[in-house]
């Protein structure tokens, strides 16, 4: 009788276990899949794939980053839009990934033979297929209250907004500065960038960079310059993005007590960026340089460098150095600038 008993209980568990499992093995089919080299296999939702990383939803661990160089195996259950290192661009295509290579389906499916690593992105945004801009930018603040045997006040301001396509890009910078102590303005200055980019095949850009600016304790009331050049784009990866710009400006200084004047001038800029520190921080380089070409000892020197990170949602903190060398001020007023801050930001 308890032979029986044990038996009756045994079908029971096992009537109770199949539907469990049916389903489990029916929720898996409906995942996507990617197996490690190292015989790992993770489930998930595959929600990007760009700059040689594949970003996975999982249930137990959240969004996973996966490099592409670890895949063996992989299997997305949507159609989605590939695009490969070729510039070969695939719709409504599955990625389908075994032994690192890459089967495609399909009547538009290339003949040649691809690797995971030739995807270069997964479900792409709309102007990374040629439609629209990207708009991306940052507005942020630094303040400084000081209050005792001195009162001062400190004010820094900046806005970046770019847009950009596959075709084109346009930059506007606005920054400036207010302080004062003791109820009277010790510096108070502004400048205002304007640029356009045209890209050309491979890395090669040209553009038109136009600027204004005032810095009225430097006896500076105004100083224009306008110019083409011609850039190019070393590196464009989160561990680094790094470009270079050279070309020609006509600048006209009006001074509130020199004398204007004018020139032609040899203008370069460089900019780079890095996410080397992790956590989502970024570290950043800008400098612009304007070099005198009819009075060859005076330049125009610009160098911010600086550390952001994340703070909530999209708003962000970075301490940066500032530095502005200009080697034709009159000769009562310093030829060098510097500023160290911390400011508060949000990105978009």
């Amino acid at each position: 009788m308890t032979g029986k008993t044990e038996l009756v209980r045994a079908l029971v568990a096992c009537a109770l276990l199949l539907p469990a499992a049916g389903h489990s093995a029916e929720a898996d089919q409906n995942l996507d899949e990617i197996v490690l080299k190292n015989g790992s296999r993770i489930l998930g939702t595959v929600i990007e794939l760009r700059d040689g990383i594949v970003k996975i939803k999982t249930d137990f661990a959240g969004v996973v980053k996966i490099h592409q160089d670890q895949i063996q195996d992989m299997q997305t259950r949507t159609p989605t839009v590939i695009k490969l290192a070729d510039g070969t661009l695939l719709e409504d295509q599955a990625i389908v990934v075994q032994q690192e290579q890459l089967l495609l389906s399909g009547p538009e499916a290339p003949m040649d033979s691809y690797t995971v690593r030739d995807v270069v992105l997964g479900n792409p945004k709309p102007w990374e297929l040629g439609h629209g801009y990207l708009w991306s930018g940052l507005v942020s603040t630094a303040l400084t209250l000081e209050r005792g045997n001195t009162d001062s006040d400190e004010f820094d301001y900046r806005l970046e907004s770019v847009w950009r396509s596959l075709r084109d890009r346009y930059t506007v910078r606005l920054n400036g500065e207010i302080d004062e102590a003791n109820d009277q303005k010790i510096a108070e200055n502004w400048a205002v960038l304007g640029k356009y980019d045209h890209f050309l095949e491979g890395p090669l850009y040209w553009g038109l960079n136009a600027s204004v600016e005032q810095d009225k304790f430097a006896d500076l009331d105004r100083r224009y310059y306008l110019g083409p050049y011609l850039g190019r784009q070393f590196y464009e990866a989160p561990a680094l993005t790094l470009s270079g710009e050279i070309g020609l400006v006509y600048v006209d200084e009006q001074f509130i007590l020199g004398e204007d004047g004018n020139y032609r001038g040899m203008n370069w800029t460089v900019d780079a960026t890095s996410n080397y520190l992790g956590g989502n921080s970024r570290l950043y380089l800008e400098h612009t340089g304007i070099w005198n070409l009819d009075q060859t000892e005076d330049m125009l020197l610009n160098l911010t460098m600086g550390l952001a990170f994340p703070l909530l949602f999209n708003v962000e903190a970075a301490a940066e150095v500032v530095l502005e060398h200009d080697s034709g001020r009159p000769p009562d007023v310093e030829e060098l600038d510097q500023t160290y801050r911390f400011r508060l930001g949000y990105s978009w």
